[in-house]
């Protein structure tokens, strides 16, 4: 039985949206050359695209908007900032970037180049791609229950630690860059790593002398799942287990458009203030984002995001942010569709492969439902698989991802009970004529990197 946690909030400004004709949605998205990317927002009627980025700050967020220093160098709003995010993590050094995926320029150069290997329980498309510009390949690592989304398993992100020990020795630890922890682990359906894990990918690094680093965006999500589900943890605060988990790591990168509720921003942190990296953080920081104390963003941003690493951490709002997912999860359970189960944390991973098992991964399933949906209710998804995953760098060849997800990303603090309903109504729908879908995509255009926000389609 479905049950809606109630909002711990109430709604002071709204935004119109318009649902257009299913004729003027099948115009707009062939246009589009059937990539979701190059919709208009104005076109959409429940952006599920992303959840960075998205989501409505509060109107504490929205004051700190009015109190933002805009000096260049040691503002104000930065030390603020800074505050925050050693309460938050526990960590010696802060610094603030635009995005997450600043953040892995920054950093990754410092321990990848040609020739060189990173890990991770599961590379996202841009953390994987930002590997690979230093010239270094990424390897994903999760555990195997990750890969049958029907299987209903606690902490599914985790990383399969045998595994990561045997590719060490295999490759050669001297081979070996960089251990990159993903919280939650976004790729395999939002699923949380569990404290367990996180200590026990820890004792690797620390056995063969590896740096870990946690990519973070939805630190605070993880952090609640392990609250709820495991055992040890129940009458532990949210602050206590962030606290906890960040222990375990050297240093972190976060997209702080997710977790901390905010358009833009970025924040990364050292453990150790003396740490042989922070000279090299700086440099590049100054050469790719700006001044350290800005790190790309204005004083405002920096305001608002600290504000926002607490709003984002508190224990009843994540309570409802999870719920929100559970909630469409136990629609969909009713109506036989699955999904990476259980749900996620930022939202559910709809196993397209499963939906429309006549179209192969090479005519990409999860991008042809993401278009159905927008064609049946005005819904913007994306793909998480193997159109997503690119081609292989050195052969050139498709990758065949381990997922065919359809991923509704849920914007925080954004949609009402009603929407989730729409959902899950589209879906029931598509389910119920998924079997006269018979053409899949093929790619007319591409470019070379992270080819699945700007490739054109069409159908086969």
């Amino acid at each position: 039985m479905a049950n809606y946690i109630p909002e711990p909030f109430r709604i002071k400004m709204v935004e119109k949206i318009k649902m257009l004709t299913k004729e003027e949605r099948a115009e707009k998205i062939k246009a589009t050359d059937y990539n979701l990317f190059g919709l208009r927002s104005e076109d959409v009627y429940i952006d599920l695209l992303t959840d960075s980025g998205t989501g409505a700050m509060s109107s504490e967020q929205w004051g700190g908007l009015m109190r933002g220093d805009e000096a260049y160098a040691g503002s104000k709003s930065y030390y603020n900032l800074i505050e925050a995010g050693k309460e938050i993590f526990g960590y010696e050094y802060i610094q603030p970037v635009h995005q997450g995926r600043a953040g892995e320029q920054v950093i990754f150069p410092l321990y990848l180049d040609k020739g060189k290997f990173a890990i991770s329980n599961t590379f996202f498309d841009t953390t994987r791609a930002h590997v690979e510009l230093t010239g270094a390949r990424a390897i994903d690592c999760v555990i195997e229950a990750a890969k049958n989304p029907a299987v209903r398993a606690p902490f599914k992100g985790n990383m399969d630690i045998p595994k990561l020990e045997k590719l060490i020795n295999d490759l050669g630890v001297e081979n070996v860059g960089l251990i990159v922890l993903t919280i939650t682990n976004n790729s395999a359906g939002g699923q949380p790593v569990s404290m367990e894990n996180i200590r026990a990918t820890s004792e690797v690094c620390k056995k063969y002398g590896l740096i870990l680093e946690l990519d973070c965006a939805r630190f605070a999500e993880n952090a609640y799942f392990i609250k709820r589900d495991e055992p040890g943890y129940q009458n532990k605060s949210i602050h206590e287990i962030v606290r906890e988990m960040f222990s375990h790591a050297d240093m972190f990168h976060m997209s702080s458009k997710k977790d901390a509720i905010v358009n833009m921003g970025g924040v990364l942190g050292v453990k150790d203030a003396n740490h042989p990296a922070i000279p090299g953080i700086k440099a590049n920081c100054v050469s790719y984002e700006g001044f350290y104390t800005y790190g790309g963003l204005s004083g405002r941003d920096m305001e608002a995001l600290a504000i926002g690493l607490f709003e984002g951490t508190d224990e009843d709002f994540l309570r409802y942010r999870i719920g929100q997912a559970e909630y469409l999860a136990a629609l969909l359970d009713e109506a036989g569709i699955i999904y990476q189960s259980p749900a996620g944390g930022h939202g559910l991973f709809i196993d397209a492969a499963a939906m429309l098992p006549q179209i192969p991964y090479y005519e990409f399933p999860a991008q042809v439902l993401a278009i159905e949906l927008y064609k049946e209710a005005g819904i913007r998804t994306c793909d998480i698989g193997s159109f997503m995953m690119g081609n292989n760098p050195d052969t050139g060849e498709q990758i065949k991802s381990d997922f065919e997800f359809t991923r509704f990303a849920i914007p925080r603090r954004v949609y009402t009970q009603a929407h989730f309903d729409i959902m899950a109504e589209a879906l029931i729908s598509i389910k119920n004529r998924a079997h006269t879908i018979k053409r899949g995509l093929k790619i007319t255009w591409e470019p070379p990197v992270l080819r699945h926000f700007q490739a054109k389609l069409e159908y086969i």
